[in-house]
């Protein structure tokens, strides 16, 4: 039989040095019109349409959602302690004797260290693996939040959210690449979905439970609790969690390398163009979202009232900005997995289109329909189902612009242009904010959405698998006995 070939082909090619991925290849190259029989009878792990390994039966479902909790566990509190800071700052400044003027370089320190930790662990992860990336920033992060317990002055909490901001560097790219790694291109938006919505769901919690836990406790309490949660997810990766059997990076890591695998990700038109296309997604999101707390709260009343009593949680008053984030968060928990699950069946573009374009018609729309406090509502809640939409599939189409050994490094360098992102379009919304109004910021903001649905429309692709390596050239290869005939024929 042909499939009685496979064990001299593979003996011959050292899988340590190539790897079966690049022993698949290398049977394409020399089998030719019956490689399709090869591997169906010699390589059963593999999918044909990509290098996805196929999940035996033994791979139950309850392993699948075990490792999707862990995953989303991890994203659910490294997001968190990133929201948290926000309601928080006026607790910090008071206990630390902080100017506002100052308590500003918390969030912005943080960001920049995270894009950078992002850009490094990028290629990292590509060359190690995402499990080991995974359990090293998760450990990272359990022990920067516990430091937090320790910040007596203000350079000292600086510090701890700069350490805090290397951890979650590491896992801003390896948790979506994981995904990309683990699950095939045709369930990678359901599963993309269900992970990322760990981050609204801290908008859910997050908000009220950082504030609740600092105004009774501290402001360095609810850093604490969540290094506790972190240590579950990290120990919930260690035990729950494998190492995808994907092709990774083989080139020596050195600064000059990894610099090189930028400028030629960049050189790429694809993506480049993803690069550009998550920048102006956070550009418009730091537009928008950035002073709305501050313009609602110079138009309405913040005390909301429940049978002529204000509203409270644990003794506490919850006032309408609370109330707003956290019924906005609950509707992006929701839509993120169905967004995923929907771009799976009609396509990423089109879910991503139709998002940009009803969110750019929802943000101008922002500052001349909410003329009533009630009214806000709504407009948020679409604004967060929007951006769901749009988010969940753009995440899950970056996944197969390259192949596995590079995905880390794309990813990374998207989210790392992300936060940069961020940054800038808060900057320019709080000089257009004290120039010409919340109104002149949404517009901008509205302008950007436009400009990466055209960006998307016309330069990003829509794939239908994972990108593939072009077969490598024989003489790069160890030589491959030839098939005899009679081992062909029989």
């Amino acid at each position: 039989m042909l499939c009685g070939c496979y064990p001299a082909v593979t003996e011959s090619l050292p899988t340590p040095l190539f790897g079966e991925a690049s022993v698949k290849r290398a049977c394409i190259a020399r089998l030719g019109s019956r490689a399709e029989l090869f591997l169906s009878a010699g390589l059963p792990a593999y999918r044909r349409s990509n290098k996805h390994p196929v999940r035996s039966l033994s791979d139950s479902r309850a392993r699948t959602f075990a490792i999707l909790f862990s995953l989303w566990l991890m994203v659910f509190t490294a997001a968190s302690q990133t929201i948290i800071v926000t309601p928080i700052l006026p607790v910090i400044g008071t206990e630390l004797g902080v100017p506002a003027s100052r308590l500003g370089l918390l969030i912005s320190v943080y960001s920049w260290v995270l894009a950078f930790a992002a850009l490094v662990m990028g290629p990292v992860s590509d060359r190690v693996g995402r499990r080991r990336v995974l359990l090293f920033g998760s450990g990272a992060l359990v022990i920067a939040l516990a430091l937090h317990g320790l910040a007596d002055s203000f350079g000292a909490l600086l510090g701890m959210r700069i350490l805090a901001g290397a951890g979650g560097g590491m896992l801003s790219g390896a948790a979506v690449s994981y995904v990309g790694d683990y699950f095939s291109y045709e369930r990678r938006g359901w599963a993309t979905g269900w992970v990322m919505s760990g981050v609204p769901f801290g908008l859910v919690i997050g908000i009220p439970l950082g504030r609740i836990l600092a105004v009774g406790f501290g402001f360095r309490t609810p850093f604490v609790a969540f290094s506790a949660v972190m240590a579950v997810a990290f120990v919930l990766i260690l035990t729950v969690v494998p190492q995808p059997d994907v092709e990774r990076e083989s080139k020596r890591m050195t600064v000059a390398g990894t610099l090189k695998r930028y400028a030629g990700l960049l050189g790429q038109r694809d993506a480049l163009t993803a690069a550009a296309t998550y920048f102006l997604m956070y550009f418009g999101l730091g537009l928008l979202v950035v002073y709305l707390p501050q313009w609602l709260t110079e138009q309405f009343p913040l005390e909301i009232a429940l049978f002529g009593k204000p509203l409270t949680l644990f003794g506490l008053p919850v006032d309408f900005i609370a109330t707003l984030f956290g019924v906005g968060g609950l509707i992006s928990v929701i839509a993120s997995p169905m967004a995923g699950t929907l771009s799976d069946r009609i396509g990423r573009k089109p879910l991503i289109l139709a998002s940009c374009i009803g969110l750019a018609l929802v943000t101008v729309l922002v500052t001349y329909l909410v003329t009533v406090r009630w009214r806000a509502y709504p407009l948020y809640m679409a604004i967060m189902l929007l951006f769901a939409m749009r988010m969940t599939p753009l995440q899950a189409l970056l996944t197969a612009l390259v192949p596995a050994r590079q995905r880390g490094t794309l990813l990374s360098l998207t989210i790392a242009v992300g936060q940069i992102g961020t940054g800038l379009g808060a900057s320019l919304g709080g000089i257009l904010y004290a120039s010409s109004g919340y109104r002149m910021t949404t517009m901008a903001s509205a302008a950007s959405i436009v400009l990466m649905a055209l960006l998307v429309w016309r330069f990003l692709p829509e794939p239908t698998a994972d990108a593939e390596e072009a077969i490598p050239p024989a003489d790069a290869l160890l030589p491959v006995p030839e098939v005899s005939a009679s081992a062909s024929t029989s």
